[in-house]
């Protein structure tokens, strides 16, 4: 087994082979749940079709559920960089944290614990000295399935990592209050977005149009690596930042 000597096995029936794809890529999730230990039943329970290689309780703790060799089921549709089958090439971290459900429910976006970061960390150092997994690729869901979900979330310190070495992220530029464009816009100067986001990795077709589909992926773009402001409207900022991103692609 390839189990990390900071968690706790608690197995999982919930996965399959990987089939001989590469692990290149690091998925950070929150659970979306209120209970972590109803989290942990679901994660583990052979009707929910669900699991995760590692979770993260909000006191810190860590339990392996899924043998990294193997393929959790933990991304569901999603893809990056072309590649459509993330949980073949991927470890996935489910982090215990009731993320948006909590506003569903009139509460607010639950932070996530200094104890729990500081074990996410040392978690994820832990999987990279094991795996060559480029910085640029540690990723949230959000990411890689922009359509259906939103985690880790916008309260996630994607900056805190990035000081402990894990992931790619640049210092945001601070939103503007003049977008650039936004939904219905067309030409160039969308595609050229388009071309750079599909550039570093997200799923956009480059279509020169503004659509509903493109709004949905900058949102998640700004969810990640400028969550100042989420609306998927393009202003300078986004952009900025997103170029930022890729012009220190090749260092990470």
């Amino acid at each position: 087994m390839s189990n990390s000597p900071l968690a706790e096995w608690q197995p999982s029936p919930n996965f399959n082979s990987r089939n001989g794809e590469p692990i290149d890529l690091l998925l950070l999730h929150y659970t979306g749940m209120e209970h972590e230990n109803a989290a942990l039943t679901r994660l583990c329970d052979p009707a929910a079709q669900v699991s995760c290689h590692y979770l993260v309780r909000t006191d810190g703790t860590r339990l392996q559920l899924v043998d990294e060799k193997d393929r959790a089921w933990h991304a569901g549709r999603a893809s990056w960089n072309g590649a459509c089958d993330i949980n073949a090439r991927s470890i996935g971290i489910e982090i215990a944290n009731w993320g948006h459900a909590a506003l569903e429910d009139g509460k607010p976006l639950p932070p996530f614990g200094a104890r729990q970061i500081d074990s996410v960390i040392a978690l994820c150092r832990d999987i990279l000295k094991r795996h060559k997994i480029p910085a640029r690729r540690v990723l949230g869901h959000s990411d890689v399935a922009p359509e259906r979900k939103l985690d880790p979330g916008e309260l996630f310190p994607w900056h805190q990592l990035a000081k402990a070495g894990i992931g790619h992220f640049v210092p945001p530029e601070p939103a503007s209050s003049e977008p650039l464009f936004a939904l219905g816009a067309e030409g160039e100067h969308v595609a050229d977005l388009q071309s750079l986001l599909a550039l570093y990795g997200y799923g956009v077709t480059v279509s020169g149009v503004y659509d509903e589909h493109t709004q949905t992926i900058v949102a998640a773009f700004q969810r990640h690596f400028r969550p100042e402001r989420i609306d998927g409207i393009v202003d300078r900022s986004t952009l900025q930042t997103l170029r930022k991103l890729l012009a220190t692609i090749d260092e990470a």
